[in-house]
């Protein structure tokens, strides 16, 4: 099993923790993933870790796909495997409408489509085997439509890497997972209940099937996993509830709620109609204490560390099948990323 850390995005001052990720790298741990919202942007950090790094990898969790250009993408990731000696993995993600047409002021549009011709025009970059060209519904290279000048001409990036530059999604919906499976080379869930691959093996396996020639050794399963250590295991779920009632209850329209659908895919159905309800009629507690433990158990990690060594039976059973290769821990305590550390490195 590989392990990973979510380092997220800054709130109204940046902060990058570098001594302890030096110490996390020291540990054993394979990467961190830096984060966008509406703030400080992903790639910056990941370059300023890559620079005071020597063996970890650095991915974006996410780059938003609607504020970048698939070249311009390509462009940044090119330039930091180059510069890093291949550590850096992009990670891509539709963001949110709110997000997209609110803060970038561009058109949502079709998220699924959106991702698999930004993969292919990126990978296409990649391989330098011609001028990049494409013509699909979202992207044309070069550009004909509105506004054209008709001067636009396929170009091969002049930058030559040899660095593998892997490419991960962000999706949860069986439609974005499918995607993934077929274009990308990982996808990372927001969570995932490691004893239920089941929940994604329809759309991972259609993705295959699409692809051709592919299977799981070659597509990477990587979770975000929150950990809190401690005596109180009820206290412990107190910050992780607050956030599954944020995604599950307000993260989107009542009838447009892709978490939502997640968690009652996951077997949490009843649960997930009424953290929603309580949540879009104002009722923000009552929706936290509506998380069920169970679905915290199931996907997380928390407890005295004792507990959370048992816990972690169910990952590397997971890990055995094939069906998680990488954990990608959220956690602020340098503690439970050892005991982590020792018991799954």
């Amino acid at each position: 099993m590989k392990l990973g850390l979510i380092s997220g995005y800054s709130g109204r001052k940046m902060s990058i923790p570098i001594d302890a990720i030096k110490h996390a790298e020291d540990l054993g741990y394979e990467s961190i993933w830096t984060a966008e919202a509406y703030g400080s942007d992903a790639v910056t950090p990941a370059a300023w870790i890559l620079a005071q790094t020597t063996k970890m990898k650095v991915g974006t969790a996410i780059m938003q796909m609607p504020a970048r250009t698939p070249a311009m993408a390509a462009m940044t990731a090119l330039s930091l495997a180059e510069l890093s000696g291949g550590r850096f993995i992009v990670g891509l993600g539709a963001s949110g409408p709110q997000v997209v047409e609110g803060w970038h002021g561009v058109p949502y549009g079709k998220p699924v489509t959106r991702l698999k011709e930004y993969v292919q025009i990126m990978k296409q970059i990649f391989e330098r085997k011609g001028p990049a060209t494409f013509d699909g519904k979202m992207y044309q290279l070069p550009y004909t439509g509105e506004g054209a000048t008709g001067l636009g001409k396929p170009l091969k990036s002049i930058l030559h890497c040899e660095e593998d530059i892997p490419i991960y999604a962000a999706t949860i919906t069986p439609a974005g997972v499918a995607a993934a499976a077929e274009v990308c080379d990982g996808f990372f869930p927001v969570w995932m209940d490691p004893e239920q691959y089941s929940v994604f093996q329809p759309a991972i396996e259609k993705g295959f099937a699409a692809a051709g020639d592919k299977d799981l050794t070659q597509f990477e399963i990587a979770p975000f996993v929150s950990v809190v250590m401690g005596d109180d295991v009820e206290q412990c779920m107190v910050p992780i509830r607050g956030s599954m009632a944020l995604y599950i209850g307000g993260m989107g329209a009542r009838d447009k709620n892709f978490y939502n659908d997640y968690a009652k895919r996951l077997g949490f159905e009843d649960a997930a109609v009424k953290i929603q309800d309580l949540y879009l009629a104002g009722k923000k507690d009552e929706a936290m204490a509506a998380v069920p433990a169970e679905l915290i158990d199931a996907c997380h990690l928390v407890g005295p560390a004792e507990r959370i060594k048992e816990r972690l039976a169910r990952w590397k059973a997971a890990d055995s099948k094939g069906h998680v290769s990488n954990m990608l821990l959220g956690c602020q305590q340098p503690e439970a990323l050892e005991v982590i550390a020792g018991e799954m490195l």
